[in-house]
């Protein structure tokens, strides 16, 4: 099996147009006490209700729904006995982004959205270590937050600081309340935030070793983020070991939901600051940076190239001469319905046996690109001959209008799972279908 190299993020400037060509070649209140119990299992609550950000200087502060702020981090093997409460207005679910072979979990499909006051109970098995995303499914008239989960692996990983930007896209109207993704934003404003703020600033001494987990919160927009005059180290993609590589000009490109985390080793003299940009295909802004501190330095010298993070037990090699073969339509209307319309006795788009190697087709026939998020299973991104893979797996990926893009992925867990697509215009509705593993 030949493997191609991984290509790196673009070059800046970029436009709409190579946000999403760099992507396709590269690739409420706070959460109730989480207490750990016996035999490796940890309680966990999560209450959706309402929140408030201040996105304008001196301006009114704006309502959107949340899942809490705060890091959510458990460790690889854990079984979660999570309690959903739901304190908004409309019925709601929780999708976990990454979280593979839970179809007790899978929202929809297995979990059907909780009404207004209502309580939900369920497991969630941590297969694998790294950056997931927990988001919430339903009827939406206010935007709603994602959240952050990290799974820490056995082996420790040497870094002195682990931080997660979550990079949000907001559309203001004049008196500052937001558009919900899927409704028409016309004279609105975009605002982004890094961890719900409008700017994010990080001081590290010399010689330190970062790790920062770059997360795509926006519903509908492919971002590019880019940190100046210093390597930026690609170890995961959408929560899986990668072969490491260096960010061209220290740019990443993410789809929607897309989760990147990278190496940054802090040389130089105190003082020194790296500022963080984001593309948003239009123009770039300054979204933050990160300072030198005036303090000892951690080491003598930067630490050596890191060596890959330890894996997830995904299989090394896929057999795609056996593979079952199934072409998808997106951006049409055909088949794919919303999260309101969604009914689990609807026709699976694929069937396939456990065990059994998986190709599809994914071709792009809407005028925009549109983001595919698979559900249930990371994918291998395969070249154009169908001859090897990118070194990396993923679970979304953007396709440029008109494009064909083949993924592969071994079915390894049975269940039903969703599969949704969303085209990158903010308006555009969230569309599902479902697949079988038997």
């Amino acid at each position: 099996m030949v493997r191609i190299g991984p290509m790196a993020s673009p070059i800046y400037p970029l436009n709409r147009r190579d946000l999403i060509a760099g992507l396709g070649a590269a690739a409420l209140c706070p959460a109730l006490p989480t207490v750990a119990v016996a035999q490796g299992h940890t309680a966990v609550g999560l209450q959706a209700s309402a929140e408030r950000l201040s996105l304008r200087p001196g301006g009114a502060e704006t309502q959107v729904w949340s899942l809490g702020s705060g890091d959510l981090r458990f460790k690889r093997g854990e079984t979660l006995d999570v309690t959903f409460g739901n304190e908004l207005p409309t019925s709601m679910a929780l999708n976990w982004r990454g979280l593979d072979g839970v179809p007790a979990a899978e929202p929809l499909t297995s979990r059907m959205p909780i009404a207004a006051g209502a309580k939900d109970t369920f497991q969630l098995p941590l297969r694998h270590a790294g950056t997931f995303l927990c988001e919430l499914i339903g009827d939406s008239d206010q935007p709603a937050r994602p959240r952050p989960i990290i799974v820490t692996g056995a082996s420790p990983v040497a870094v002195d600081r682990d931080e997660i930007l979550l990079i949000e896209e907001w559309r203001l109207r004049a008196d500052g309340s937001a558009v919900p993704p899927g409704s028409d934003a016309e004279d609105t404003t975009p605002i982004h935030t890094v961890n719900g703020k409008t700017s994010f600033n990080i001081a590290a001494p010399a010689n330190a070793r970062l790790r920062l987990r770059f997360i795509n919160g926006s519903p509908r927009s492919v971002l590019a983020v880019k940190m100046e005059n210093i390597e930026v180290r690609v170890m995961a993609i959408d929560g899986e070991p990668a072969e490491p590589f260096a960010a061209r000009n220290g740019a990443l490109v993410l789809a929607p939901g897309n989760r990147t985390d990278v190496f940054v080793d802090v040389v130089g003299p105190a003082g020194t600051s790296f500022p963080i940009l984001l593309h948003d295909g239009k123009q770039a802004h300054n979204i933050g940076k990160l300072t030198i501190s005036a303090d000892a330095p951690v080491r003598s010298a930067p630490f050596a190239p890191a060596p890959p993070l330890p894996g997830n037990d995904l299989p090394a090699q896929l057999d795609l001469k056996a593979a079952a073969r199934f072409d998808l339509a997106l951006g049409t209307q055909a088949d794919w319905v919303t999260a309101a319309e969604f009914k689990p006795s609807a026709a699976p788009a694929l069937q396939v046996k456990a065990g059994h190697p998986v190709v599809l087709a994914l071709t792009n026939h809407a005028a925009d690109a549109t983001v595919f998020h698979l559900h249930g299973h990371h994918f291998r991104l395969l070249d154009r001959l169908d001859d090897g893979w990118k070194p990396f797996w993923l679970d979304t990926l953007a396709i440029e209008p008109g494009q064909t893009q083949r993924i592969a992925f071994l079915a390894e867990y049975p269940g039903r799972y969703l599969i949704d697509a969303v085209a990158t215009d903010w308006a555009a509705p969230r569309l599902l279908r479902w697949y079988s593993v038997q």
